[in-house]
């Protein structure tokens, strides 16, 4: 008898799954039909308008070499923190400002460009795709917990894990001697660092050559083709999560991770508010929320931290759809999100009592809470607004940050 290899188990138990699904949809069509209202009003009314002007804009900004102008200047930062050329700022302050799966789109967007190469992309996409602080902010925050102060906690312990994350990724595959073509020698000996990066701008526009017209008509195209995948995946994960549901499937996994939570200390009670952020991170803080008064904050906000770090397997598909464009493998991407959600689970244990947010209910400035009860709606003007408003001010302190060590370094020599 032939050894069975691993590649037909693997076409067995997907062609197995996949059959089970299509008849808990067939059995609970109300469920389904349901759950995908819901994810489509998620994506029509919040996702697509939001997302697309950014999508479009990120298109047109790299046609006309905008985005190498801003490699240039931020190259001093970025390759001695991350190992990722300058141009990954430009997806840091979107990945950032705008959440996933911005930061692996425009990740392939520059590895199809030669602006990274396969590994630097890697690197890259493995820190920059997060939650927007939008959803810090305004859903999770005023939305679920109703306590505007808690944003700041939750921003500062999910960015800031991101960036340790990216740090230590800069050693990912550090001895792998691939090279991006980004630098352009030519000019690389010149000492004025505008100079540099204007040239570089200029060359990337003359080297793409597209006219305004063809250059937006292909960003819309793009975007839009983009935008119908994620929305897809949204539809698609959200009736998956009510079948399983409505078939006892997540709970029996909740049954499971009690035997995990219980040696830990960490309240029972949040096993299913981790099950649904394991495949969906909006049920997920949501049912965290909502779980039992007696819990204390502390591990509500630990686990809510984990859930926005890891994304939710929804994320992670639309990521992988897009990743498969390119040779960015996805492997180091979910490796990512593991560590991710580990720092953030313990920074927040650890940043709890500094915080004081049991005692400190309105320590949170005035204009931010104005804007989380502003954002917490999602009145699309706001969105927009919030999202172009986190850009600039990223991009503006990396700049700043940038051209300091250019300065510093200059006046070493």
């Amino acid at each position: 008898m032939k050894r069975i290899k691993s590649s037909h188990i693997i076409t067995l138990f997907a062609g197995v799954i996949t059959t089970l699904l299509a008849i808990a949809i067939i059995s609970f069509p109300d469920a389904a039909f349901k759950a995908s209202l819901q994810g489509l009003k998620i994506w029509w009314e919040i996702i697509f308008p939001a997302l697309l002007p950014f999508f479009i804009t990120s298109e047109i900004l790299l046609g006309f070499g905008v985005v190498h102008f801003m490699g240039e200047l931020l190259e001093p930062l970025m390759k001695p923190l991350f190992n990722v050329p300058g141009v990954g700022a430009f997806v840091l302050a979107m990945g950032f400002s705008s959440g996933y799966p911005m930061g692996a789109k425009l990740t392939t967007r520059l590895r199809e460009q030669k602006m990274v190469s396969q590994v630097e992309g890697e690197r890259l996409v493995a820190f920059t795709s997060t939650s927007d602080p939008l959803f810090i902010f305004g859903a999770i925050a005023v939305g679920f917990f109703h306590q505007a102060e808690l944003g700041i906690f939750l921003a500062i312990v999910h960015y800031a894990s991101s960036l340790i994350v990216g740090f230590i990724m800069r050693f990912h595959e550090i001895n792998n001697q691939q090279f991006s073509s980004r630098k352009f020698e030519m000019y690389k000996k010149e000492d004025n660092i505008f100079i540099r990066a204007f040239k570089a701008m200029h060359q990337a526009r003359m080297a793409d050559g597209r006219q305004f017209g063809k250059l937006m008509g292909d960003a819309v195209m793009s975007s839009i083709q983009t935008l119908l995948m994620i929305g897809g995946f949204i539809i698609a994960f959200s009736v998956v999560l009510s079948i399983l549901t409505q078939i006892e499937v997540t709970s029996f996994l909740i049954s499971l991770l009690h035997l995990i939570l219980t040696p830990l200390g960490i309240s029972q009670d949040l096993a299913q508010s981790m099950i649904y952020g394991f495949f969906e991170v909006t049920l997920g803080a949501k049912s965290v929320s909502e779980a039992s008064m007696n819990i204390p904050l502390i591990e509500k906000l630990a686990i809510v931290s984990a859930i926005s770090a890891w994304s939710g397997i929804s994320v992670h598909g639309q990521i992988a759809a897009i990743l498969q464009k390119t040779d960015i493998r996805f492997k180091p991407f979910f490796i990512a999100r593991v560590f991710h959600s580990i720092l953030a689970f313990i920074l927040s244990l650890l940043l709890y009592q500094p915080f004081q947010l049991s005692e400190t209910k309105n320590a949170i400035p005035t204009f931010l809470y104005h804007f989380s009860q502003e954002v917490s709606s999602f009145h699309l003007i706001s969105i927009i607004h919030s999202i172009g408003y986190y850009f600039l001010w990223i991009i503006t302190t990396l700049l700043l940050l940038s051209l300091t060590i250019h300065l510093l370094k200059k006046k070493d020599y």
